[in-house]
């Protein structure tokens, strides 16, 4: 496919969002809110405010360094080579390839030395969860043997972007590791998958031209829908899964039922399982080529309820 630039480069601001994929940050972000939340509420520690805002930050930059490397190696190798509406600012000519290395460099080192501050105050426990994501981050695109392109970039970003996330910020707050933000973020890690496949889906015949593997690629489309839909629908499942399971295993304090508000995300998931259901009309193309970027509001959606349960449930209980 011949690469196709439409528009002239933007302002400043425009290009950096363009460049880092904002609609993607919910998925690192959020699990940070949502391990800090349950430390506090579920865990018992004392919030601790400038910790929780280096975690944060932390895993912002970090994730925009990440998308920017994932450009600049999709567009060496090919995969990149036509305009998406919510990402490629280096396929776009907005930045070059050299210039998005190094905002990737620099967005990645500010990472570790977040990563860094907040170690000397936690210990070990933190610096292990740190070092996995971010080896995860420079693999996935990087290296003699990427996981993007080799089929386990949906298993990377659910462990980076959903378990390793909230279990970071989890330890930050208490100084210890626990299965409870582990397990507890299983749901909103699910969708964090969807907005990567949605991404993957729409590139299967470019990804399949240039021999990259990935899960959409070698389910083809009829199975990449299935896979969509179990991504939307399962993380819903999981809440009442764990809501039951969570009151009898004896290795920690219940979900609290307050959980069943993510419930209140379910319509526009539904909402999006239809839109890729119609993917092959003509007049539904556009739409189809953002579903990453849809995805990415429900993960916001979703990924904000799953915060507010617990906070809710402290509510509740101090009515009651």
């Amino acid at each position: 496919m011949s690469e196709i630039y439409t528009e002239n480069k933007p302002n400043f601001i425009k290009l950096w969002l363009v460049a880092v994929r904002p609609f993607s940050l919910t998925a690192s972000v959020i699990p940070v809110l949502f391990g800090t939340v349950i430390a506090v509420t579920t865990g018992g520690a004392s919030f601790r405010p400038l910790l929780f805002l280096c975690a944060f930050f932390g895993m912002l930059v970090l994730h925009s360094g990440a998308n920017l490397l994932n450009d600049v190696y999709d567009y060496r190798r090919g995969v990149d080579r036509q305009i998406n509406p919510v990402s490629g600012a280096v396929v776009r000519k907005w930045l070059s390839e050299r210039e998005a290395f190094r905002a990737a460099l620099f967005l990645m080192g500010l990472g570790i030395i977040l990563g860094i501050y907040i170690f000397l105050f936690v210990g070990l426990p933190i610096l292990y969860i740190g070092f996995v994501g971010i080896i995860i981050g420079i693999l996935y695109t990087w290296g003699p043997f990427e996981l993007k392109y080799h089929g386990l970039g949906d298993l990377a970003v659910f462990l980076t972007f959903g378990i390793l996330g909230s279990a970071g910020a989890w330890i930050v707050q208490t100084g210890s590791f626990s299965w409870i933000p582990v397990v507890w973020a299983v749901p909103m890690s699910l969708i964090v998958i969807a907005i990567l496949h949605a991404n993957n889906w729409r590139d299967i015949s470019s990804d399949t031209r240039i021999g990259i593997k990935t899960v959409s690629s070698l389910l083809g489309d009829r199975m990449s829908k299935t896979y969509y839909d179990f991504l939307l629908i399962s993380p819903f499942i999981g809440i009442l899964m764990i809501l039951v399971v969570s009151r009898f295993n004896g290795f920690g304090p219940p979900m609290p039922w307050t959980f069943l508000i993510c419930f209140a995300a379910l319509p526009p998931a539904v909402k999006l399982m239809k839109m890729a259901g119609i993917r092959h009309k003509p007049e539904h193309l556009e739409i189809f080529r953002g579903l990453d970027g849809a995805t990415g509001k429900l993960n916001f959606i979703f990924g904000l309820l799953c915060v507010a349960a617990p906070l809710l449930d402290v509510i509740i209980q101090r009515m009651f």
